[in-house]
Formats: C-alpha cells, structure tokens, sequence
C-alpha cells in the first residue's frame, strides 16, 4: 500500500523495532515482536489550538468528587471519583471487573448519564447479568459496539458524562489496520478517549486485560496515559477480592479496598482484619498475627507455620502469600544469630486469607510462628510489628500507633515492636514489649 509500511512492536511492553527480533530489547521476552502496518498521518490544523493560561487564573474542581457508592472504593479511589477522570482497572478473567463496572454505573446514574460499551458481551448478556443483580436503571444505556467513532458520536450525541468501557483490547479505530488488540490499537484508543475525556469533562474507566505474568496487557503508555490504576486481585479459591490503587494522580497510591464476591454483587468488607486474622481464638503452635500497613489501612493476618524433619536431601522451603527469598534470609539470620539450624527441617509459610504480604513489617510475626511450630509451644494472645535486618536487629516500622490501635480492637493484650518505635509511642491499653535483637524475641517468647 502506497504510503505507508510496517514497524514491529512488543505485544508485552511495547517496544518499537523497525525489524524483527526474536528478544525484546525493553523488555526482555522471546517471541513477542508482532508485525504492524503503520499509517501516514495527515498534518493536523492547529488554528484555533488552546492558548497557554496563568496558573493564577486555572479554575479547579478537585473537591468536587463523585461517591461511588462503595465506602471501600471511595478510600481506594481517594475519597471519590474525580470528575474528568481516566481510569484504568485490571486483574484476571472472571475476577469480578464487569461485575464491578456495572454497579458502578447504576449508582453514579443516580447523578449521571452514563454509558456502559462492551466490546465482549452482547446487550442482551449485560442485561442478564443487571437482572442478577437487581440492577434496573434508565440512566445506563448499552452500547455493544467495538468502533470507538461510534463510541464517540454516541457520546456527542447524548452528552454522557460517565463511560464504562469494557474493554479497552477490544475496541478498534478504523484508520487503524491493526487486529483489536494489539499495540497500536490499544495505544491509540487510550489516547483517542483520553482526548475525548479531558476535552469534554466525561469521566471514562477502562476494562484491561492482564498478560499471563500478571501485567496489563498492552503498551506500558497506557498506565502512564490514565490517571488512576486499579488491580482487582483475587483467585477462585476465596470469596474476597482486593481492589488495589497503584497509581493515583488524585489521592494515595497502594490503598485497597477489600469486597466479598456474592451471587448478586460485590460487597463491602467494612472489617478486613476480621478474616484476615481468622479464628484466633485458640491458642495453636505455628501460628502468630502481624500488623501490617496496606495504604493508610492496618490490618491484622495471621501467619501460619509448619516445621518438620526433611525427608529427602536438600530441605524444602514453600511460601503461599509472601515472598520466597523474604523467608530464606529469616531464616538465614535464625541460624547465624539464634543458633537454629534448618538444614534438616522443611519449612512451609502461609499467609491466611489470600493475602499478598510484602511489607517487612511482618518479619517478626513469621520469625515467632516459625519458632513457635520448632518448639510446638503456642505464642498466645500476641500482635507482633517488626522488621528484621541481617544483623539480627529489629528496625522500625512507620504508622505504629495505628497499627496498635487496630490490635486493640481484637483484644489483643501485648504487642511486640521494635524498641526504636516504643521511644515514640504514647499511652495504650495493649501491654507493650520492646524489643531490639531477635535474641531478646526469642528470650521472651520461649
């Protein structure tokens, strides 16, 4: 075709080569660089372009929020939705987006006209799903259609002020001669929508996929396009799901907001620690609580231990809900400076719940269940915050007021923290330890 010719591009990170190879040069995978027909573009008319204005003189509506309904999505997104807003929601098949998307939409038609685009589902099976759910609203119109110029002269039309599309790989632009999809597709509707958001006030959300290692799918431009990304995280073993905000240009980024999967819905966890600690009423070798911090949030988890004699030669180390390589080198420092040995003991880690721990903060709770499965003696009523350093040292963790508080709550009577943090740490109704080596834990444990 005259006028134009063809680039290569990396379906995982979108990297741009003007040959093929058989390894990304950005990202690093084999395989991944797609072949692309690349389109002239025409020189835009730049009369009547936007002219530059004072700061003094820009008018903001950042308190103006929309409530979503959802007193958890409310603290992920901030303490609302921001008008104007492009956002960017994520997570595996059948975790719940559309789900979530839909009562979205009928609680902000409350105050809106809103418009829900699937380029996946018919109107019909939508219509099913809102029956389920007991979702009737006349302000939530359906548009199944793929074609973003069709998205577009709808919203022009109707003068929609919130748009749901789901999802972004699916739709298509016609001066595009790509598949839906693919990088250039998804590239460049993220960019056809983000114009049409921020031109128009229209607050857009976006639907995307993920990539078998657990990334969207797509070009990374596409997470610096949006102004919110939000990872729904969650598997089909448990009932709850975890809603969390990893980039937000309108409040704190890393806050979650915790929902329970339903037959009509998600609902709200007012009380995540609540599950996350699980029955902690019996006292039981192997199992410890850490406070940790997600956002502004504690919660409460439960940490459970097993230790047993190794059966085959080299012993085994599992971990569910935490990193591997946190667990080898806690244990590495039990050995070097307690005096423990697990060359011979296999070692299994689960973090109840379901829940992804990577805050050191939990260092301490893991150190004690795994002491407390060697010697088969239970650590008792116990809330345990500390981060152990290669030394043997316990270092400080940020937020230790609210973490006690939030112990507190559950009737926990003593709590373990790094001595450094007690210095600092006013009245409280929790009995607190400090302590500064991991020997001193041990001491007063066993």
């Amino acid at each position: 075709m005259a006028g134009s010719k063809t680039k290569f591009y990396c379906r995982e990170c979108g990297q741009e080569s003007a040959r093929w190879l058989g390894r990304c040069p950005g990202c690093g995978e084999w395989n991944t660089l797609i072949e692309e027909r690349v389109e002239k573009s025409k020189p835009a008319d730049r009369r009547g372009i936007a002219q530059a204005i004072p700061l003094s003189e820009i008018h903001t509506i950042e308190g103006q929020r929309m409530d979503t309904g959802s007193a958890e999505l409310n603290r992920v997104f901030g303490g609302g939705v921001v008008h104007g807003s492009f956002v960017l929601l994520s997570g595996e098949p059948g975790i719940g987006k559309s789900t979530l998307f839909l009562q979205m939409a009928d609680y902000l038609s409350k105050t809106n006209d809103v418009l829900y685009v699937s380029g996946e589902e018919s109107a019909r099976q939508i219509k099913l799903r809102a029956d389920r759910m007991g979702i009737n609203s006349e302000r939530v119109h359906i548009l199944a259609d793929n074609s973003l110029e069709a998205v577009r002269a709808e919203v022009l039309q109707k003068g929609y002020s919130v748009i749901f599309i789901d999802s972004i790989q699916t739709m298509t632009l016609e001066d595009i001669q790509s598949a839906p999809g693919s990088v250039s597709q998804v590239r460049e509707g993220a960019s056809f929508l983000l114009k049409l958001a921020k031109e128009n006030e229209i607050t857009v959300f976006l639907a995307g996929h993920i990539t078998k290692e657990g990334a969207i799918a797509g070009p990374r431009v596409l997470e610096h396009m949006v102004d919110t990304v939000l990872y729904f995280e969650g598997d089909q073993h448990h009932l709850f799901r975890l809603l969390r905000a990893v980039k937000n240009r309108f409040g704190p980024a890393n806050e979650i907001g915790v929902f329970e999967m339903r037959g009509n819905g998600l609902i709200d966890v007012t009380n995540p620690s609540m599950f996350f600690m699980g029955d902690n009423s019996r006292a039981q070798a192997g199992s410890g609580v850490a406070i940790i911090m997600e956002g502004t949030r504690p919660i409460l988890v439960e940490v459970q231990a097993l230790v047993t004699a190794s059966v085959f030669a080299p012993p085994r180390r599992t971990v569910n809900g935490m990193d591997y390589h946190r667990l080898l080198m806690l244990l590495a420092v039990l050995d070097k400076r307690a005096g423990y040995t697990f060359g011979t003991r296999d070692v299994f880690v689960n973090i109840a719940g379901g829940l992804e721990v990577d805050e050191p903060a939990a260092d301490l709770a893991i150190i004690a269940s795994v002491m407390s499965g060697i010697k088969e003696k239970p650590l008792g009523k116990i809330a345990f915050v500390g981060e152990l350093g290669l030394t043997g040292e316990i270092r400080g963790v940020s937020h230790i007021e609210q973490r006690i508080k939030e112990a507190e709550k559950f009737g926990f009577q003593t709590c373990l923290i790094p001595e450094i943090n007690a210095t600092s740490l006013g009245s409280t109704e929790c009995r607190i330890f400090p302590v500064k080596t991991i020997e001193e834990v041990l001491d007063y444990l066993f």
